[in-house]
């Protein structure tokens, strides 16, 4: 329609006026050629919208919508490039999943996954043979992508969550039951929005991805239920979480080795075993981690740094700030001799290097007496361990509580329980 406007006043134009026939000429055609432009810019920057229902989808909660659902995403991934695909699961209806993978790398710029409707796992073991159980939900290589919506999660943990293994348990085997979700070398990553339910095992693991913002997400499991881990970070950079209520049956948040920038800010945790860096283990790195203005409810741990006895990496410039603790068990915790499903764990000489580590701005009550532990390596000190304004109680009232300390060296001020035992 622009065109034709152009063109028009131009030959009104050359009716009325006589004179200058080139120049307008030359006006008319470079104004057509930016408008043409523009119409161009617009139908690549536009989005292509792929309903899950119109590739054979149910939704009835029942029927196996795996294949619709990877036809649509083929169809979504390999669309115009430099476009935008949105991949669109309905509100109202319940689809039934059997283990799948997005794979990518993918045509257009920017895939946008809108779960409005809600997504549920096998309701059998057996329903998983034939299909890998390492992994429920894969997104893997997608980059540019968002995942958003108020749909709902759900990957019946229950059936697993006494016996992992798919059929009969070997004795002297272990089995794993699978993960909910993972995303795995997708950088530039949004999540937001849904709710985890129930995973088999942990609900969210990001491996290998760089540039993410995870927010306002619900991930819940009973307290009960074994390895459910809230989120999992591993060999990840630039991770921001924030603004989430995590309430499960372990971490809320768990950062692995290979993981550095990583924010997290605004989460409500509890039940659950608080938020953890490690457990560290052989050359594991973890650096510039900030942890802040999060709430502890009736967690197993607060904040906590663990590693494996033997370990030979380093963690280092690692704060937590303004953490509000309601009757957690062990609110702030270094722990270097992690060994929970050992007897007789071995001892070793190496440890992981723990240094630059803070705890600011701290407070809140404990359902035990030991509210501050830090115990290092005794042959590999901590160091620069920084407490300042750290004030926590019992939540029994009149009950004292205390600090303990292995070859920990650093600063405390401010601190009730005092910490005399930080050595400078």
């Amino acid at each position: 329609m622009m065109v034709l406007l152009i063109v028009s006043f131009c030959i009104m134009f050359l009716q009325v006026h006589s004179i200058t026939l080139v120049l307008v000429w030359l006006s008319c055609m470079l104004s057509c050629a930016l408008s043409s432009t523009t119409n161009s810019r617009v139908s690549l920057a536009s989005t292509t919208i792929f309903n899950v229902m119109k590739y054979g989808a149910r939704g009835d909660g029942r029927t196996d919508d795996s294949q619709a659902f990877t036809n649509a995403w083929k169809a979504a991934c390999n669309s115009l490039p430099n476009a935008k695909s949105l991949l669109v699961i309905p509100k109202g209806r319940t689809f039934m999943l059997k283990p799948i993978t997005f794979g990518g790398p993918c045509k257009p710029s920017r895939i946008f996954v809108q779960v409005s409707g809600n997504i549920v796992g096998p309701t059998q073991k057996t329903d998983w043979l034939g299909h890998h159980y390492d992994v429920w939900l894969l997104f893997e290589r997608v980059n540019g992508l968002t995942v958003s919506g108020s749909g709902r999660i759900d990957g019946q943990g229950p059936i697993w969550w006494k016996n992992a293994c798919i059929t009969t348990h070997v004795p002297g085997t272990t089995c794993h039951a699978p993960v909910a979700m993972q995303f795995k070398r997708c950088n530039s990553l949004r999540l937001n929005g849904l709710t985890h339910v129930n995973s088999p095992r942990v609900h969210l693991t990001f491996t290998t991805c760089n540039g993410a913002i995870v927010s306002n997400l619900k991930i819940i499991a009973p307290e009960t239920s074994p390895n459910t881990d809230g989120i999992n970070i591993e060999t990840s950079t630039n991770i921001n979480i924030r603004d989430s209520i995590i309430a499960t049956g372990d971490d809320c948040i768990a950062i692995g080795g290979g993981s550095s920038n990583i924010k997290i800010s605004g989460i409500m945790c509890g039940p659950g075993h608080g938020i953890s860096i490690g457990a560290l283990a052989g050359t594991d790195v973890v650096e510039n981690v900030d942890v802040r203005n999060c709430t502890m409810r009736k967690t197993l741990t607060g904040v906590r740094i663990k590693s494996w006895q033997g370990a030979f990496g380093h963690a280092r410039k690692i704060s937590f700030t303004g953490i509000k603790f309601d009757a957690v068990n062990n609110p702030i915790i270094i722990d270097q001799y992690y060994c929970p499903s050992i007897k007789s764990c071995p001892l070793s000489t190496l440890a992981t290097k723990l240094s630059d580590i803070t705890f600011r701005g701290i407070s809140g009550t404990s359902s035990m007496d030991n509210v501050i532990n830090l115990s290092c390596s005794k042959t590999v000190a901590c160091t620069n361990i920084v407490l300042d304004s750290v004030y926590i109680k019992s939540a029994i009232p009149g009950r004292k509580v205390y600090g303990t300390c292995i070859n920990a060296h650093g600063r405390a001020s401010h601190v009730k329980p005092s910490l005399n035992c930080l050595k400078p």
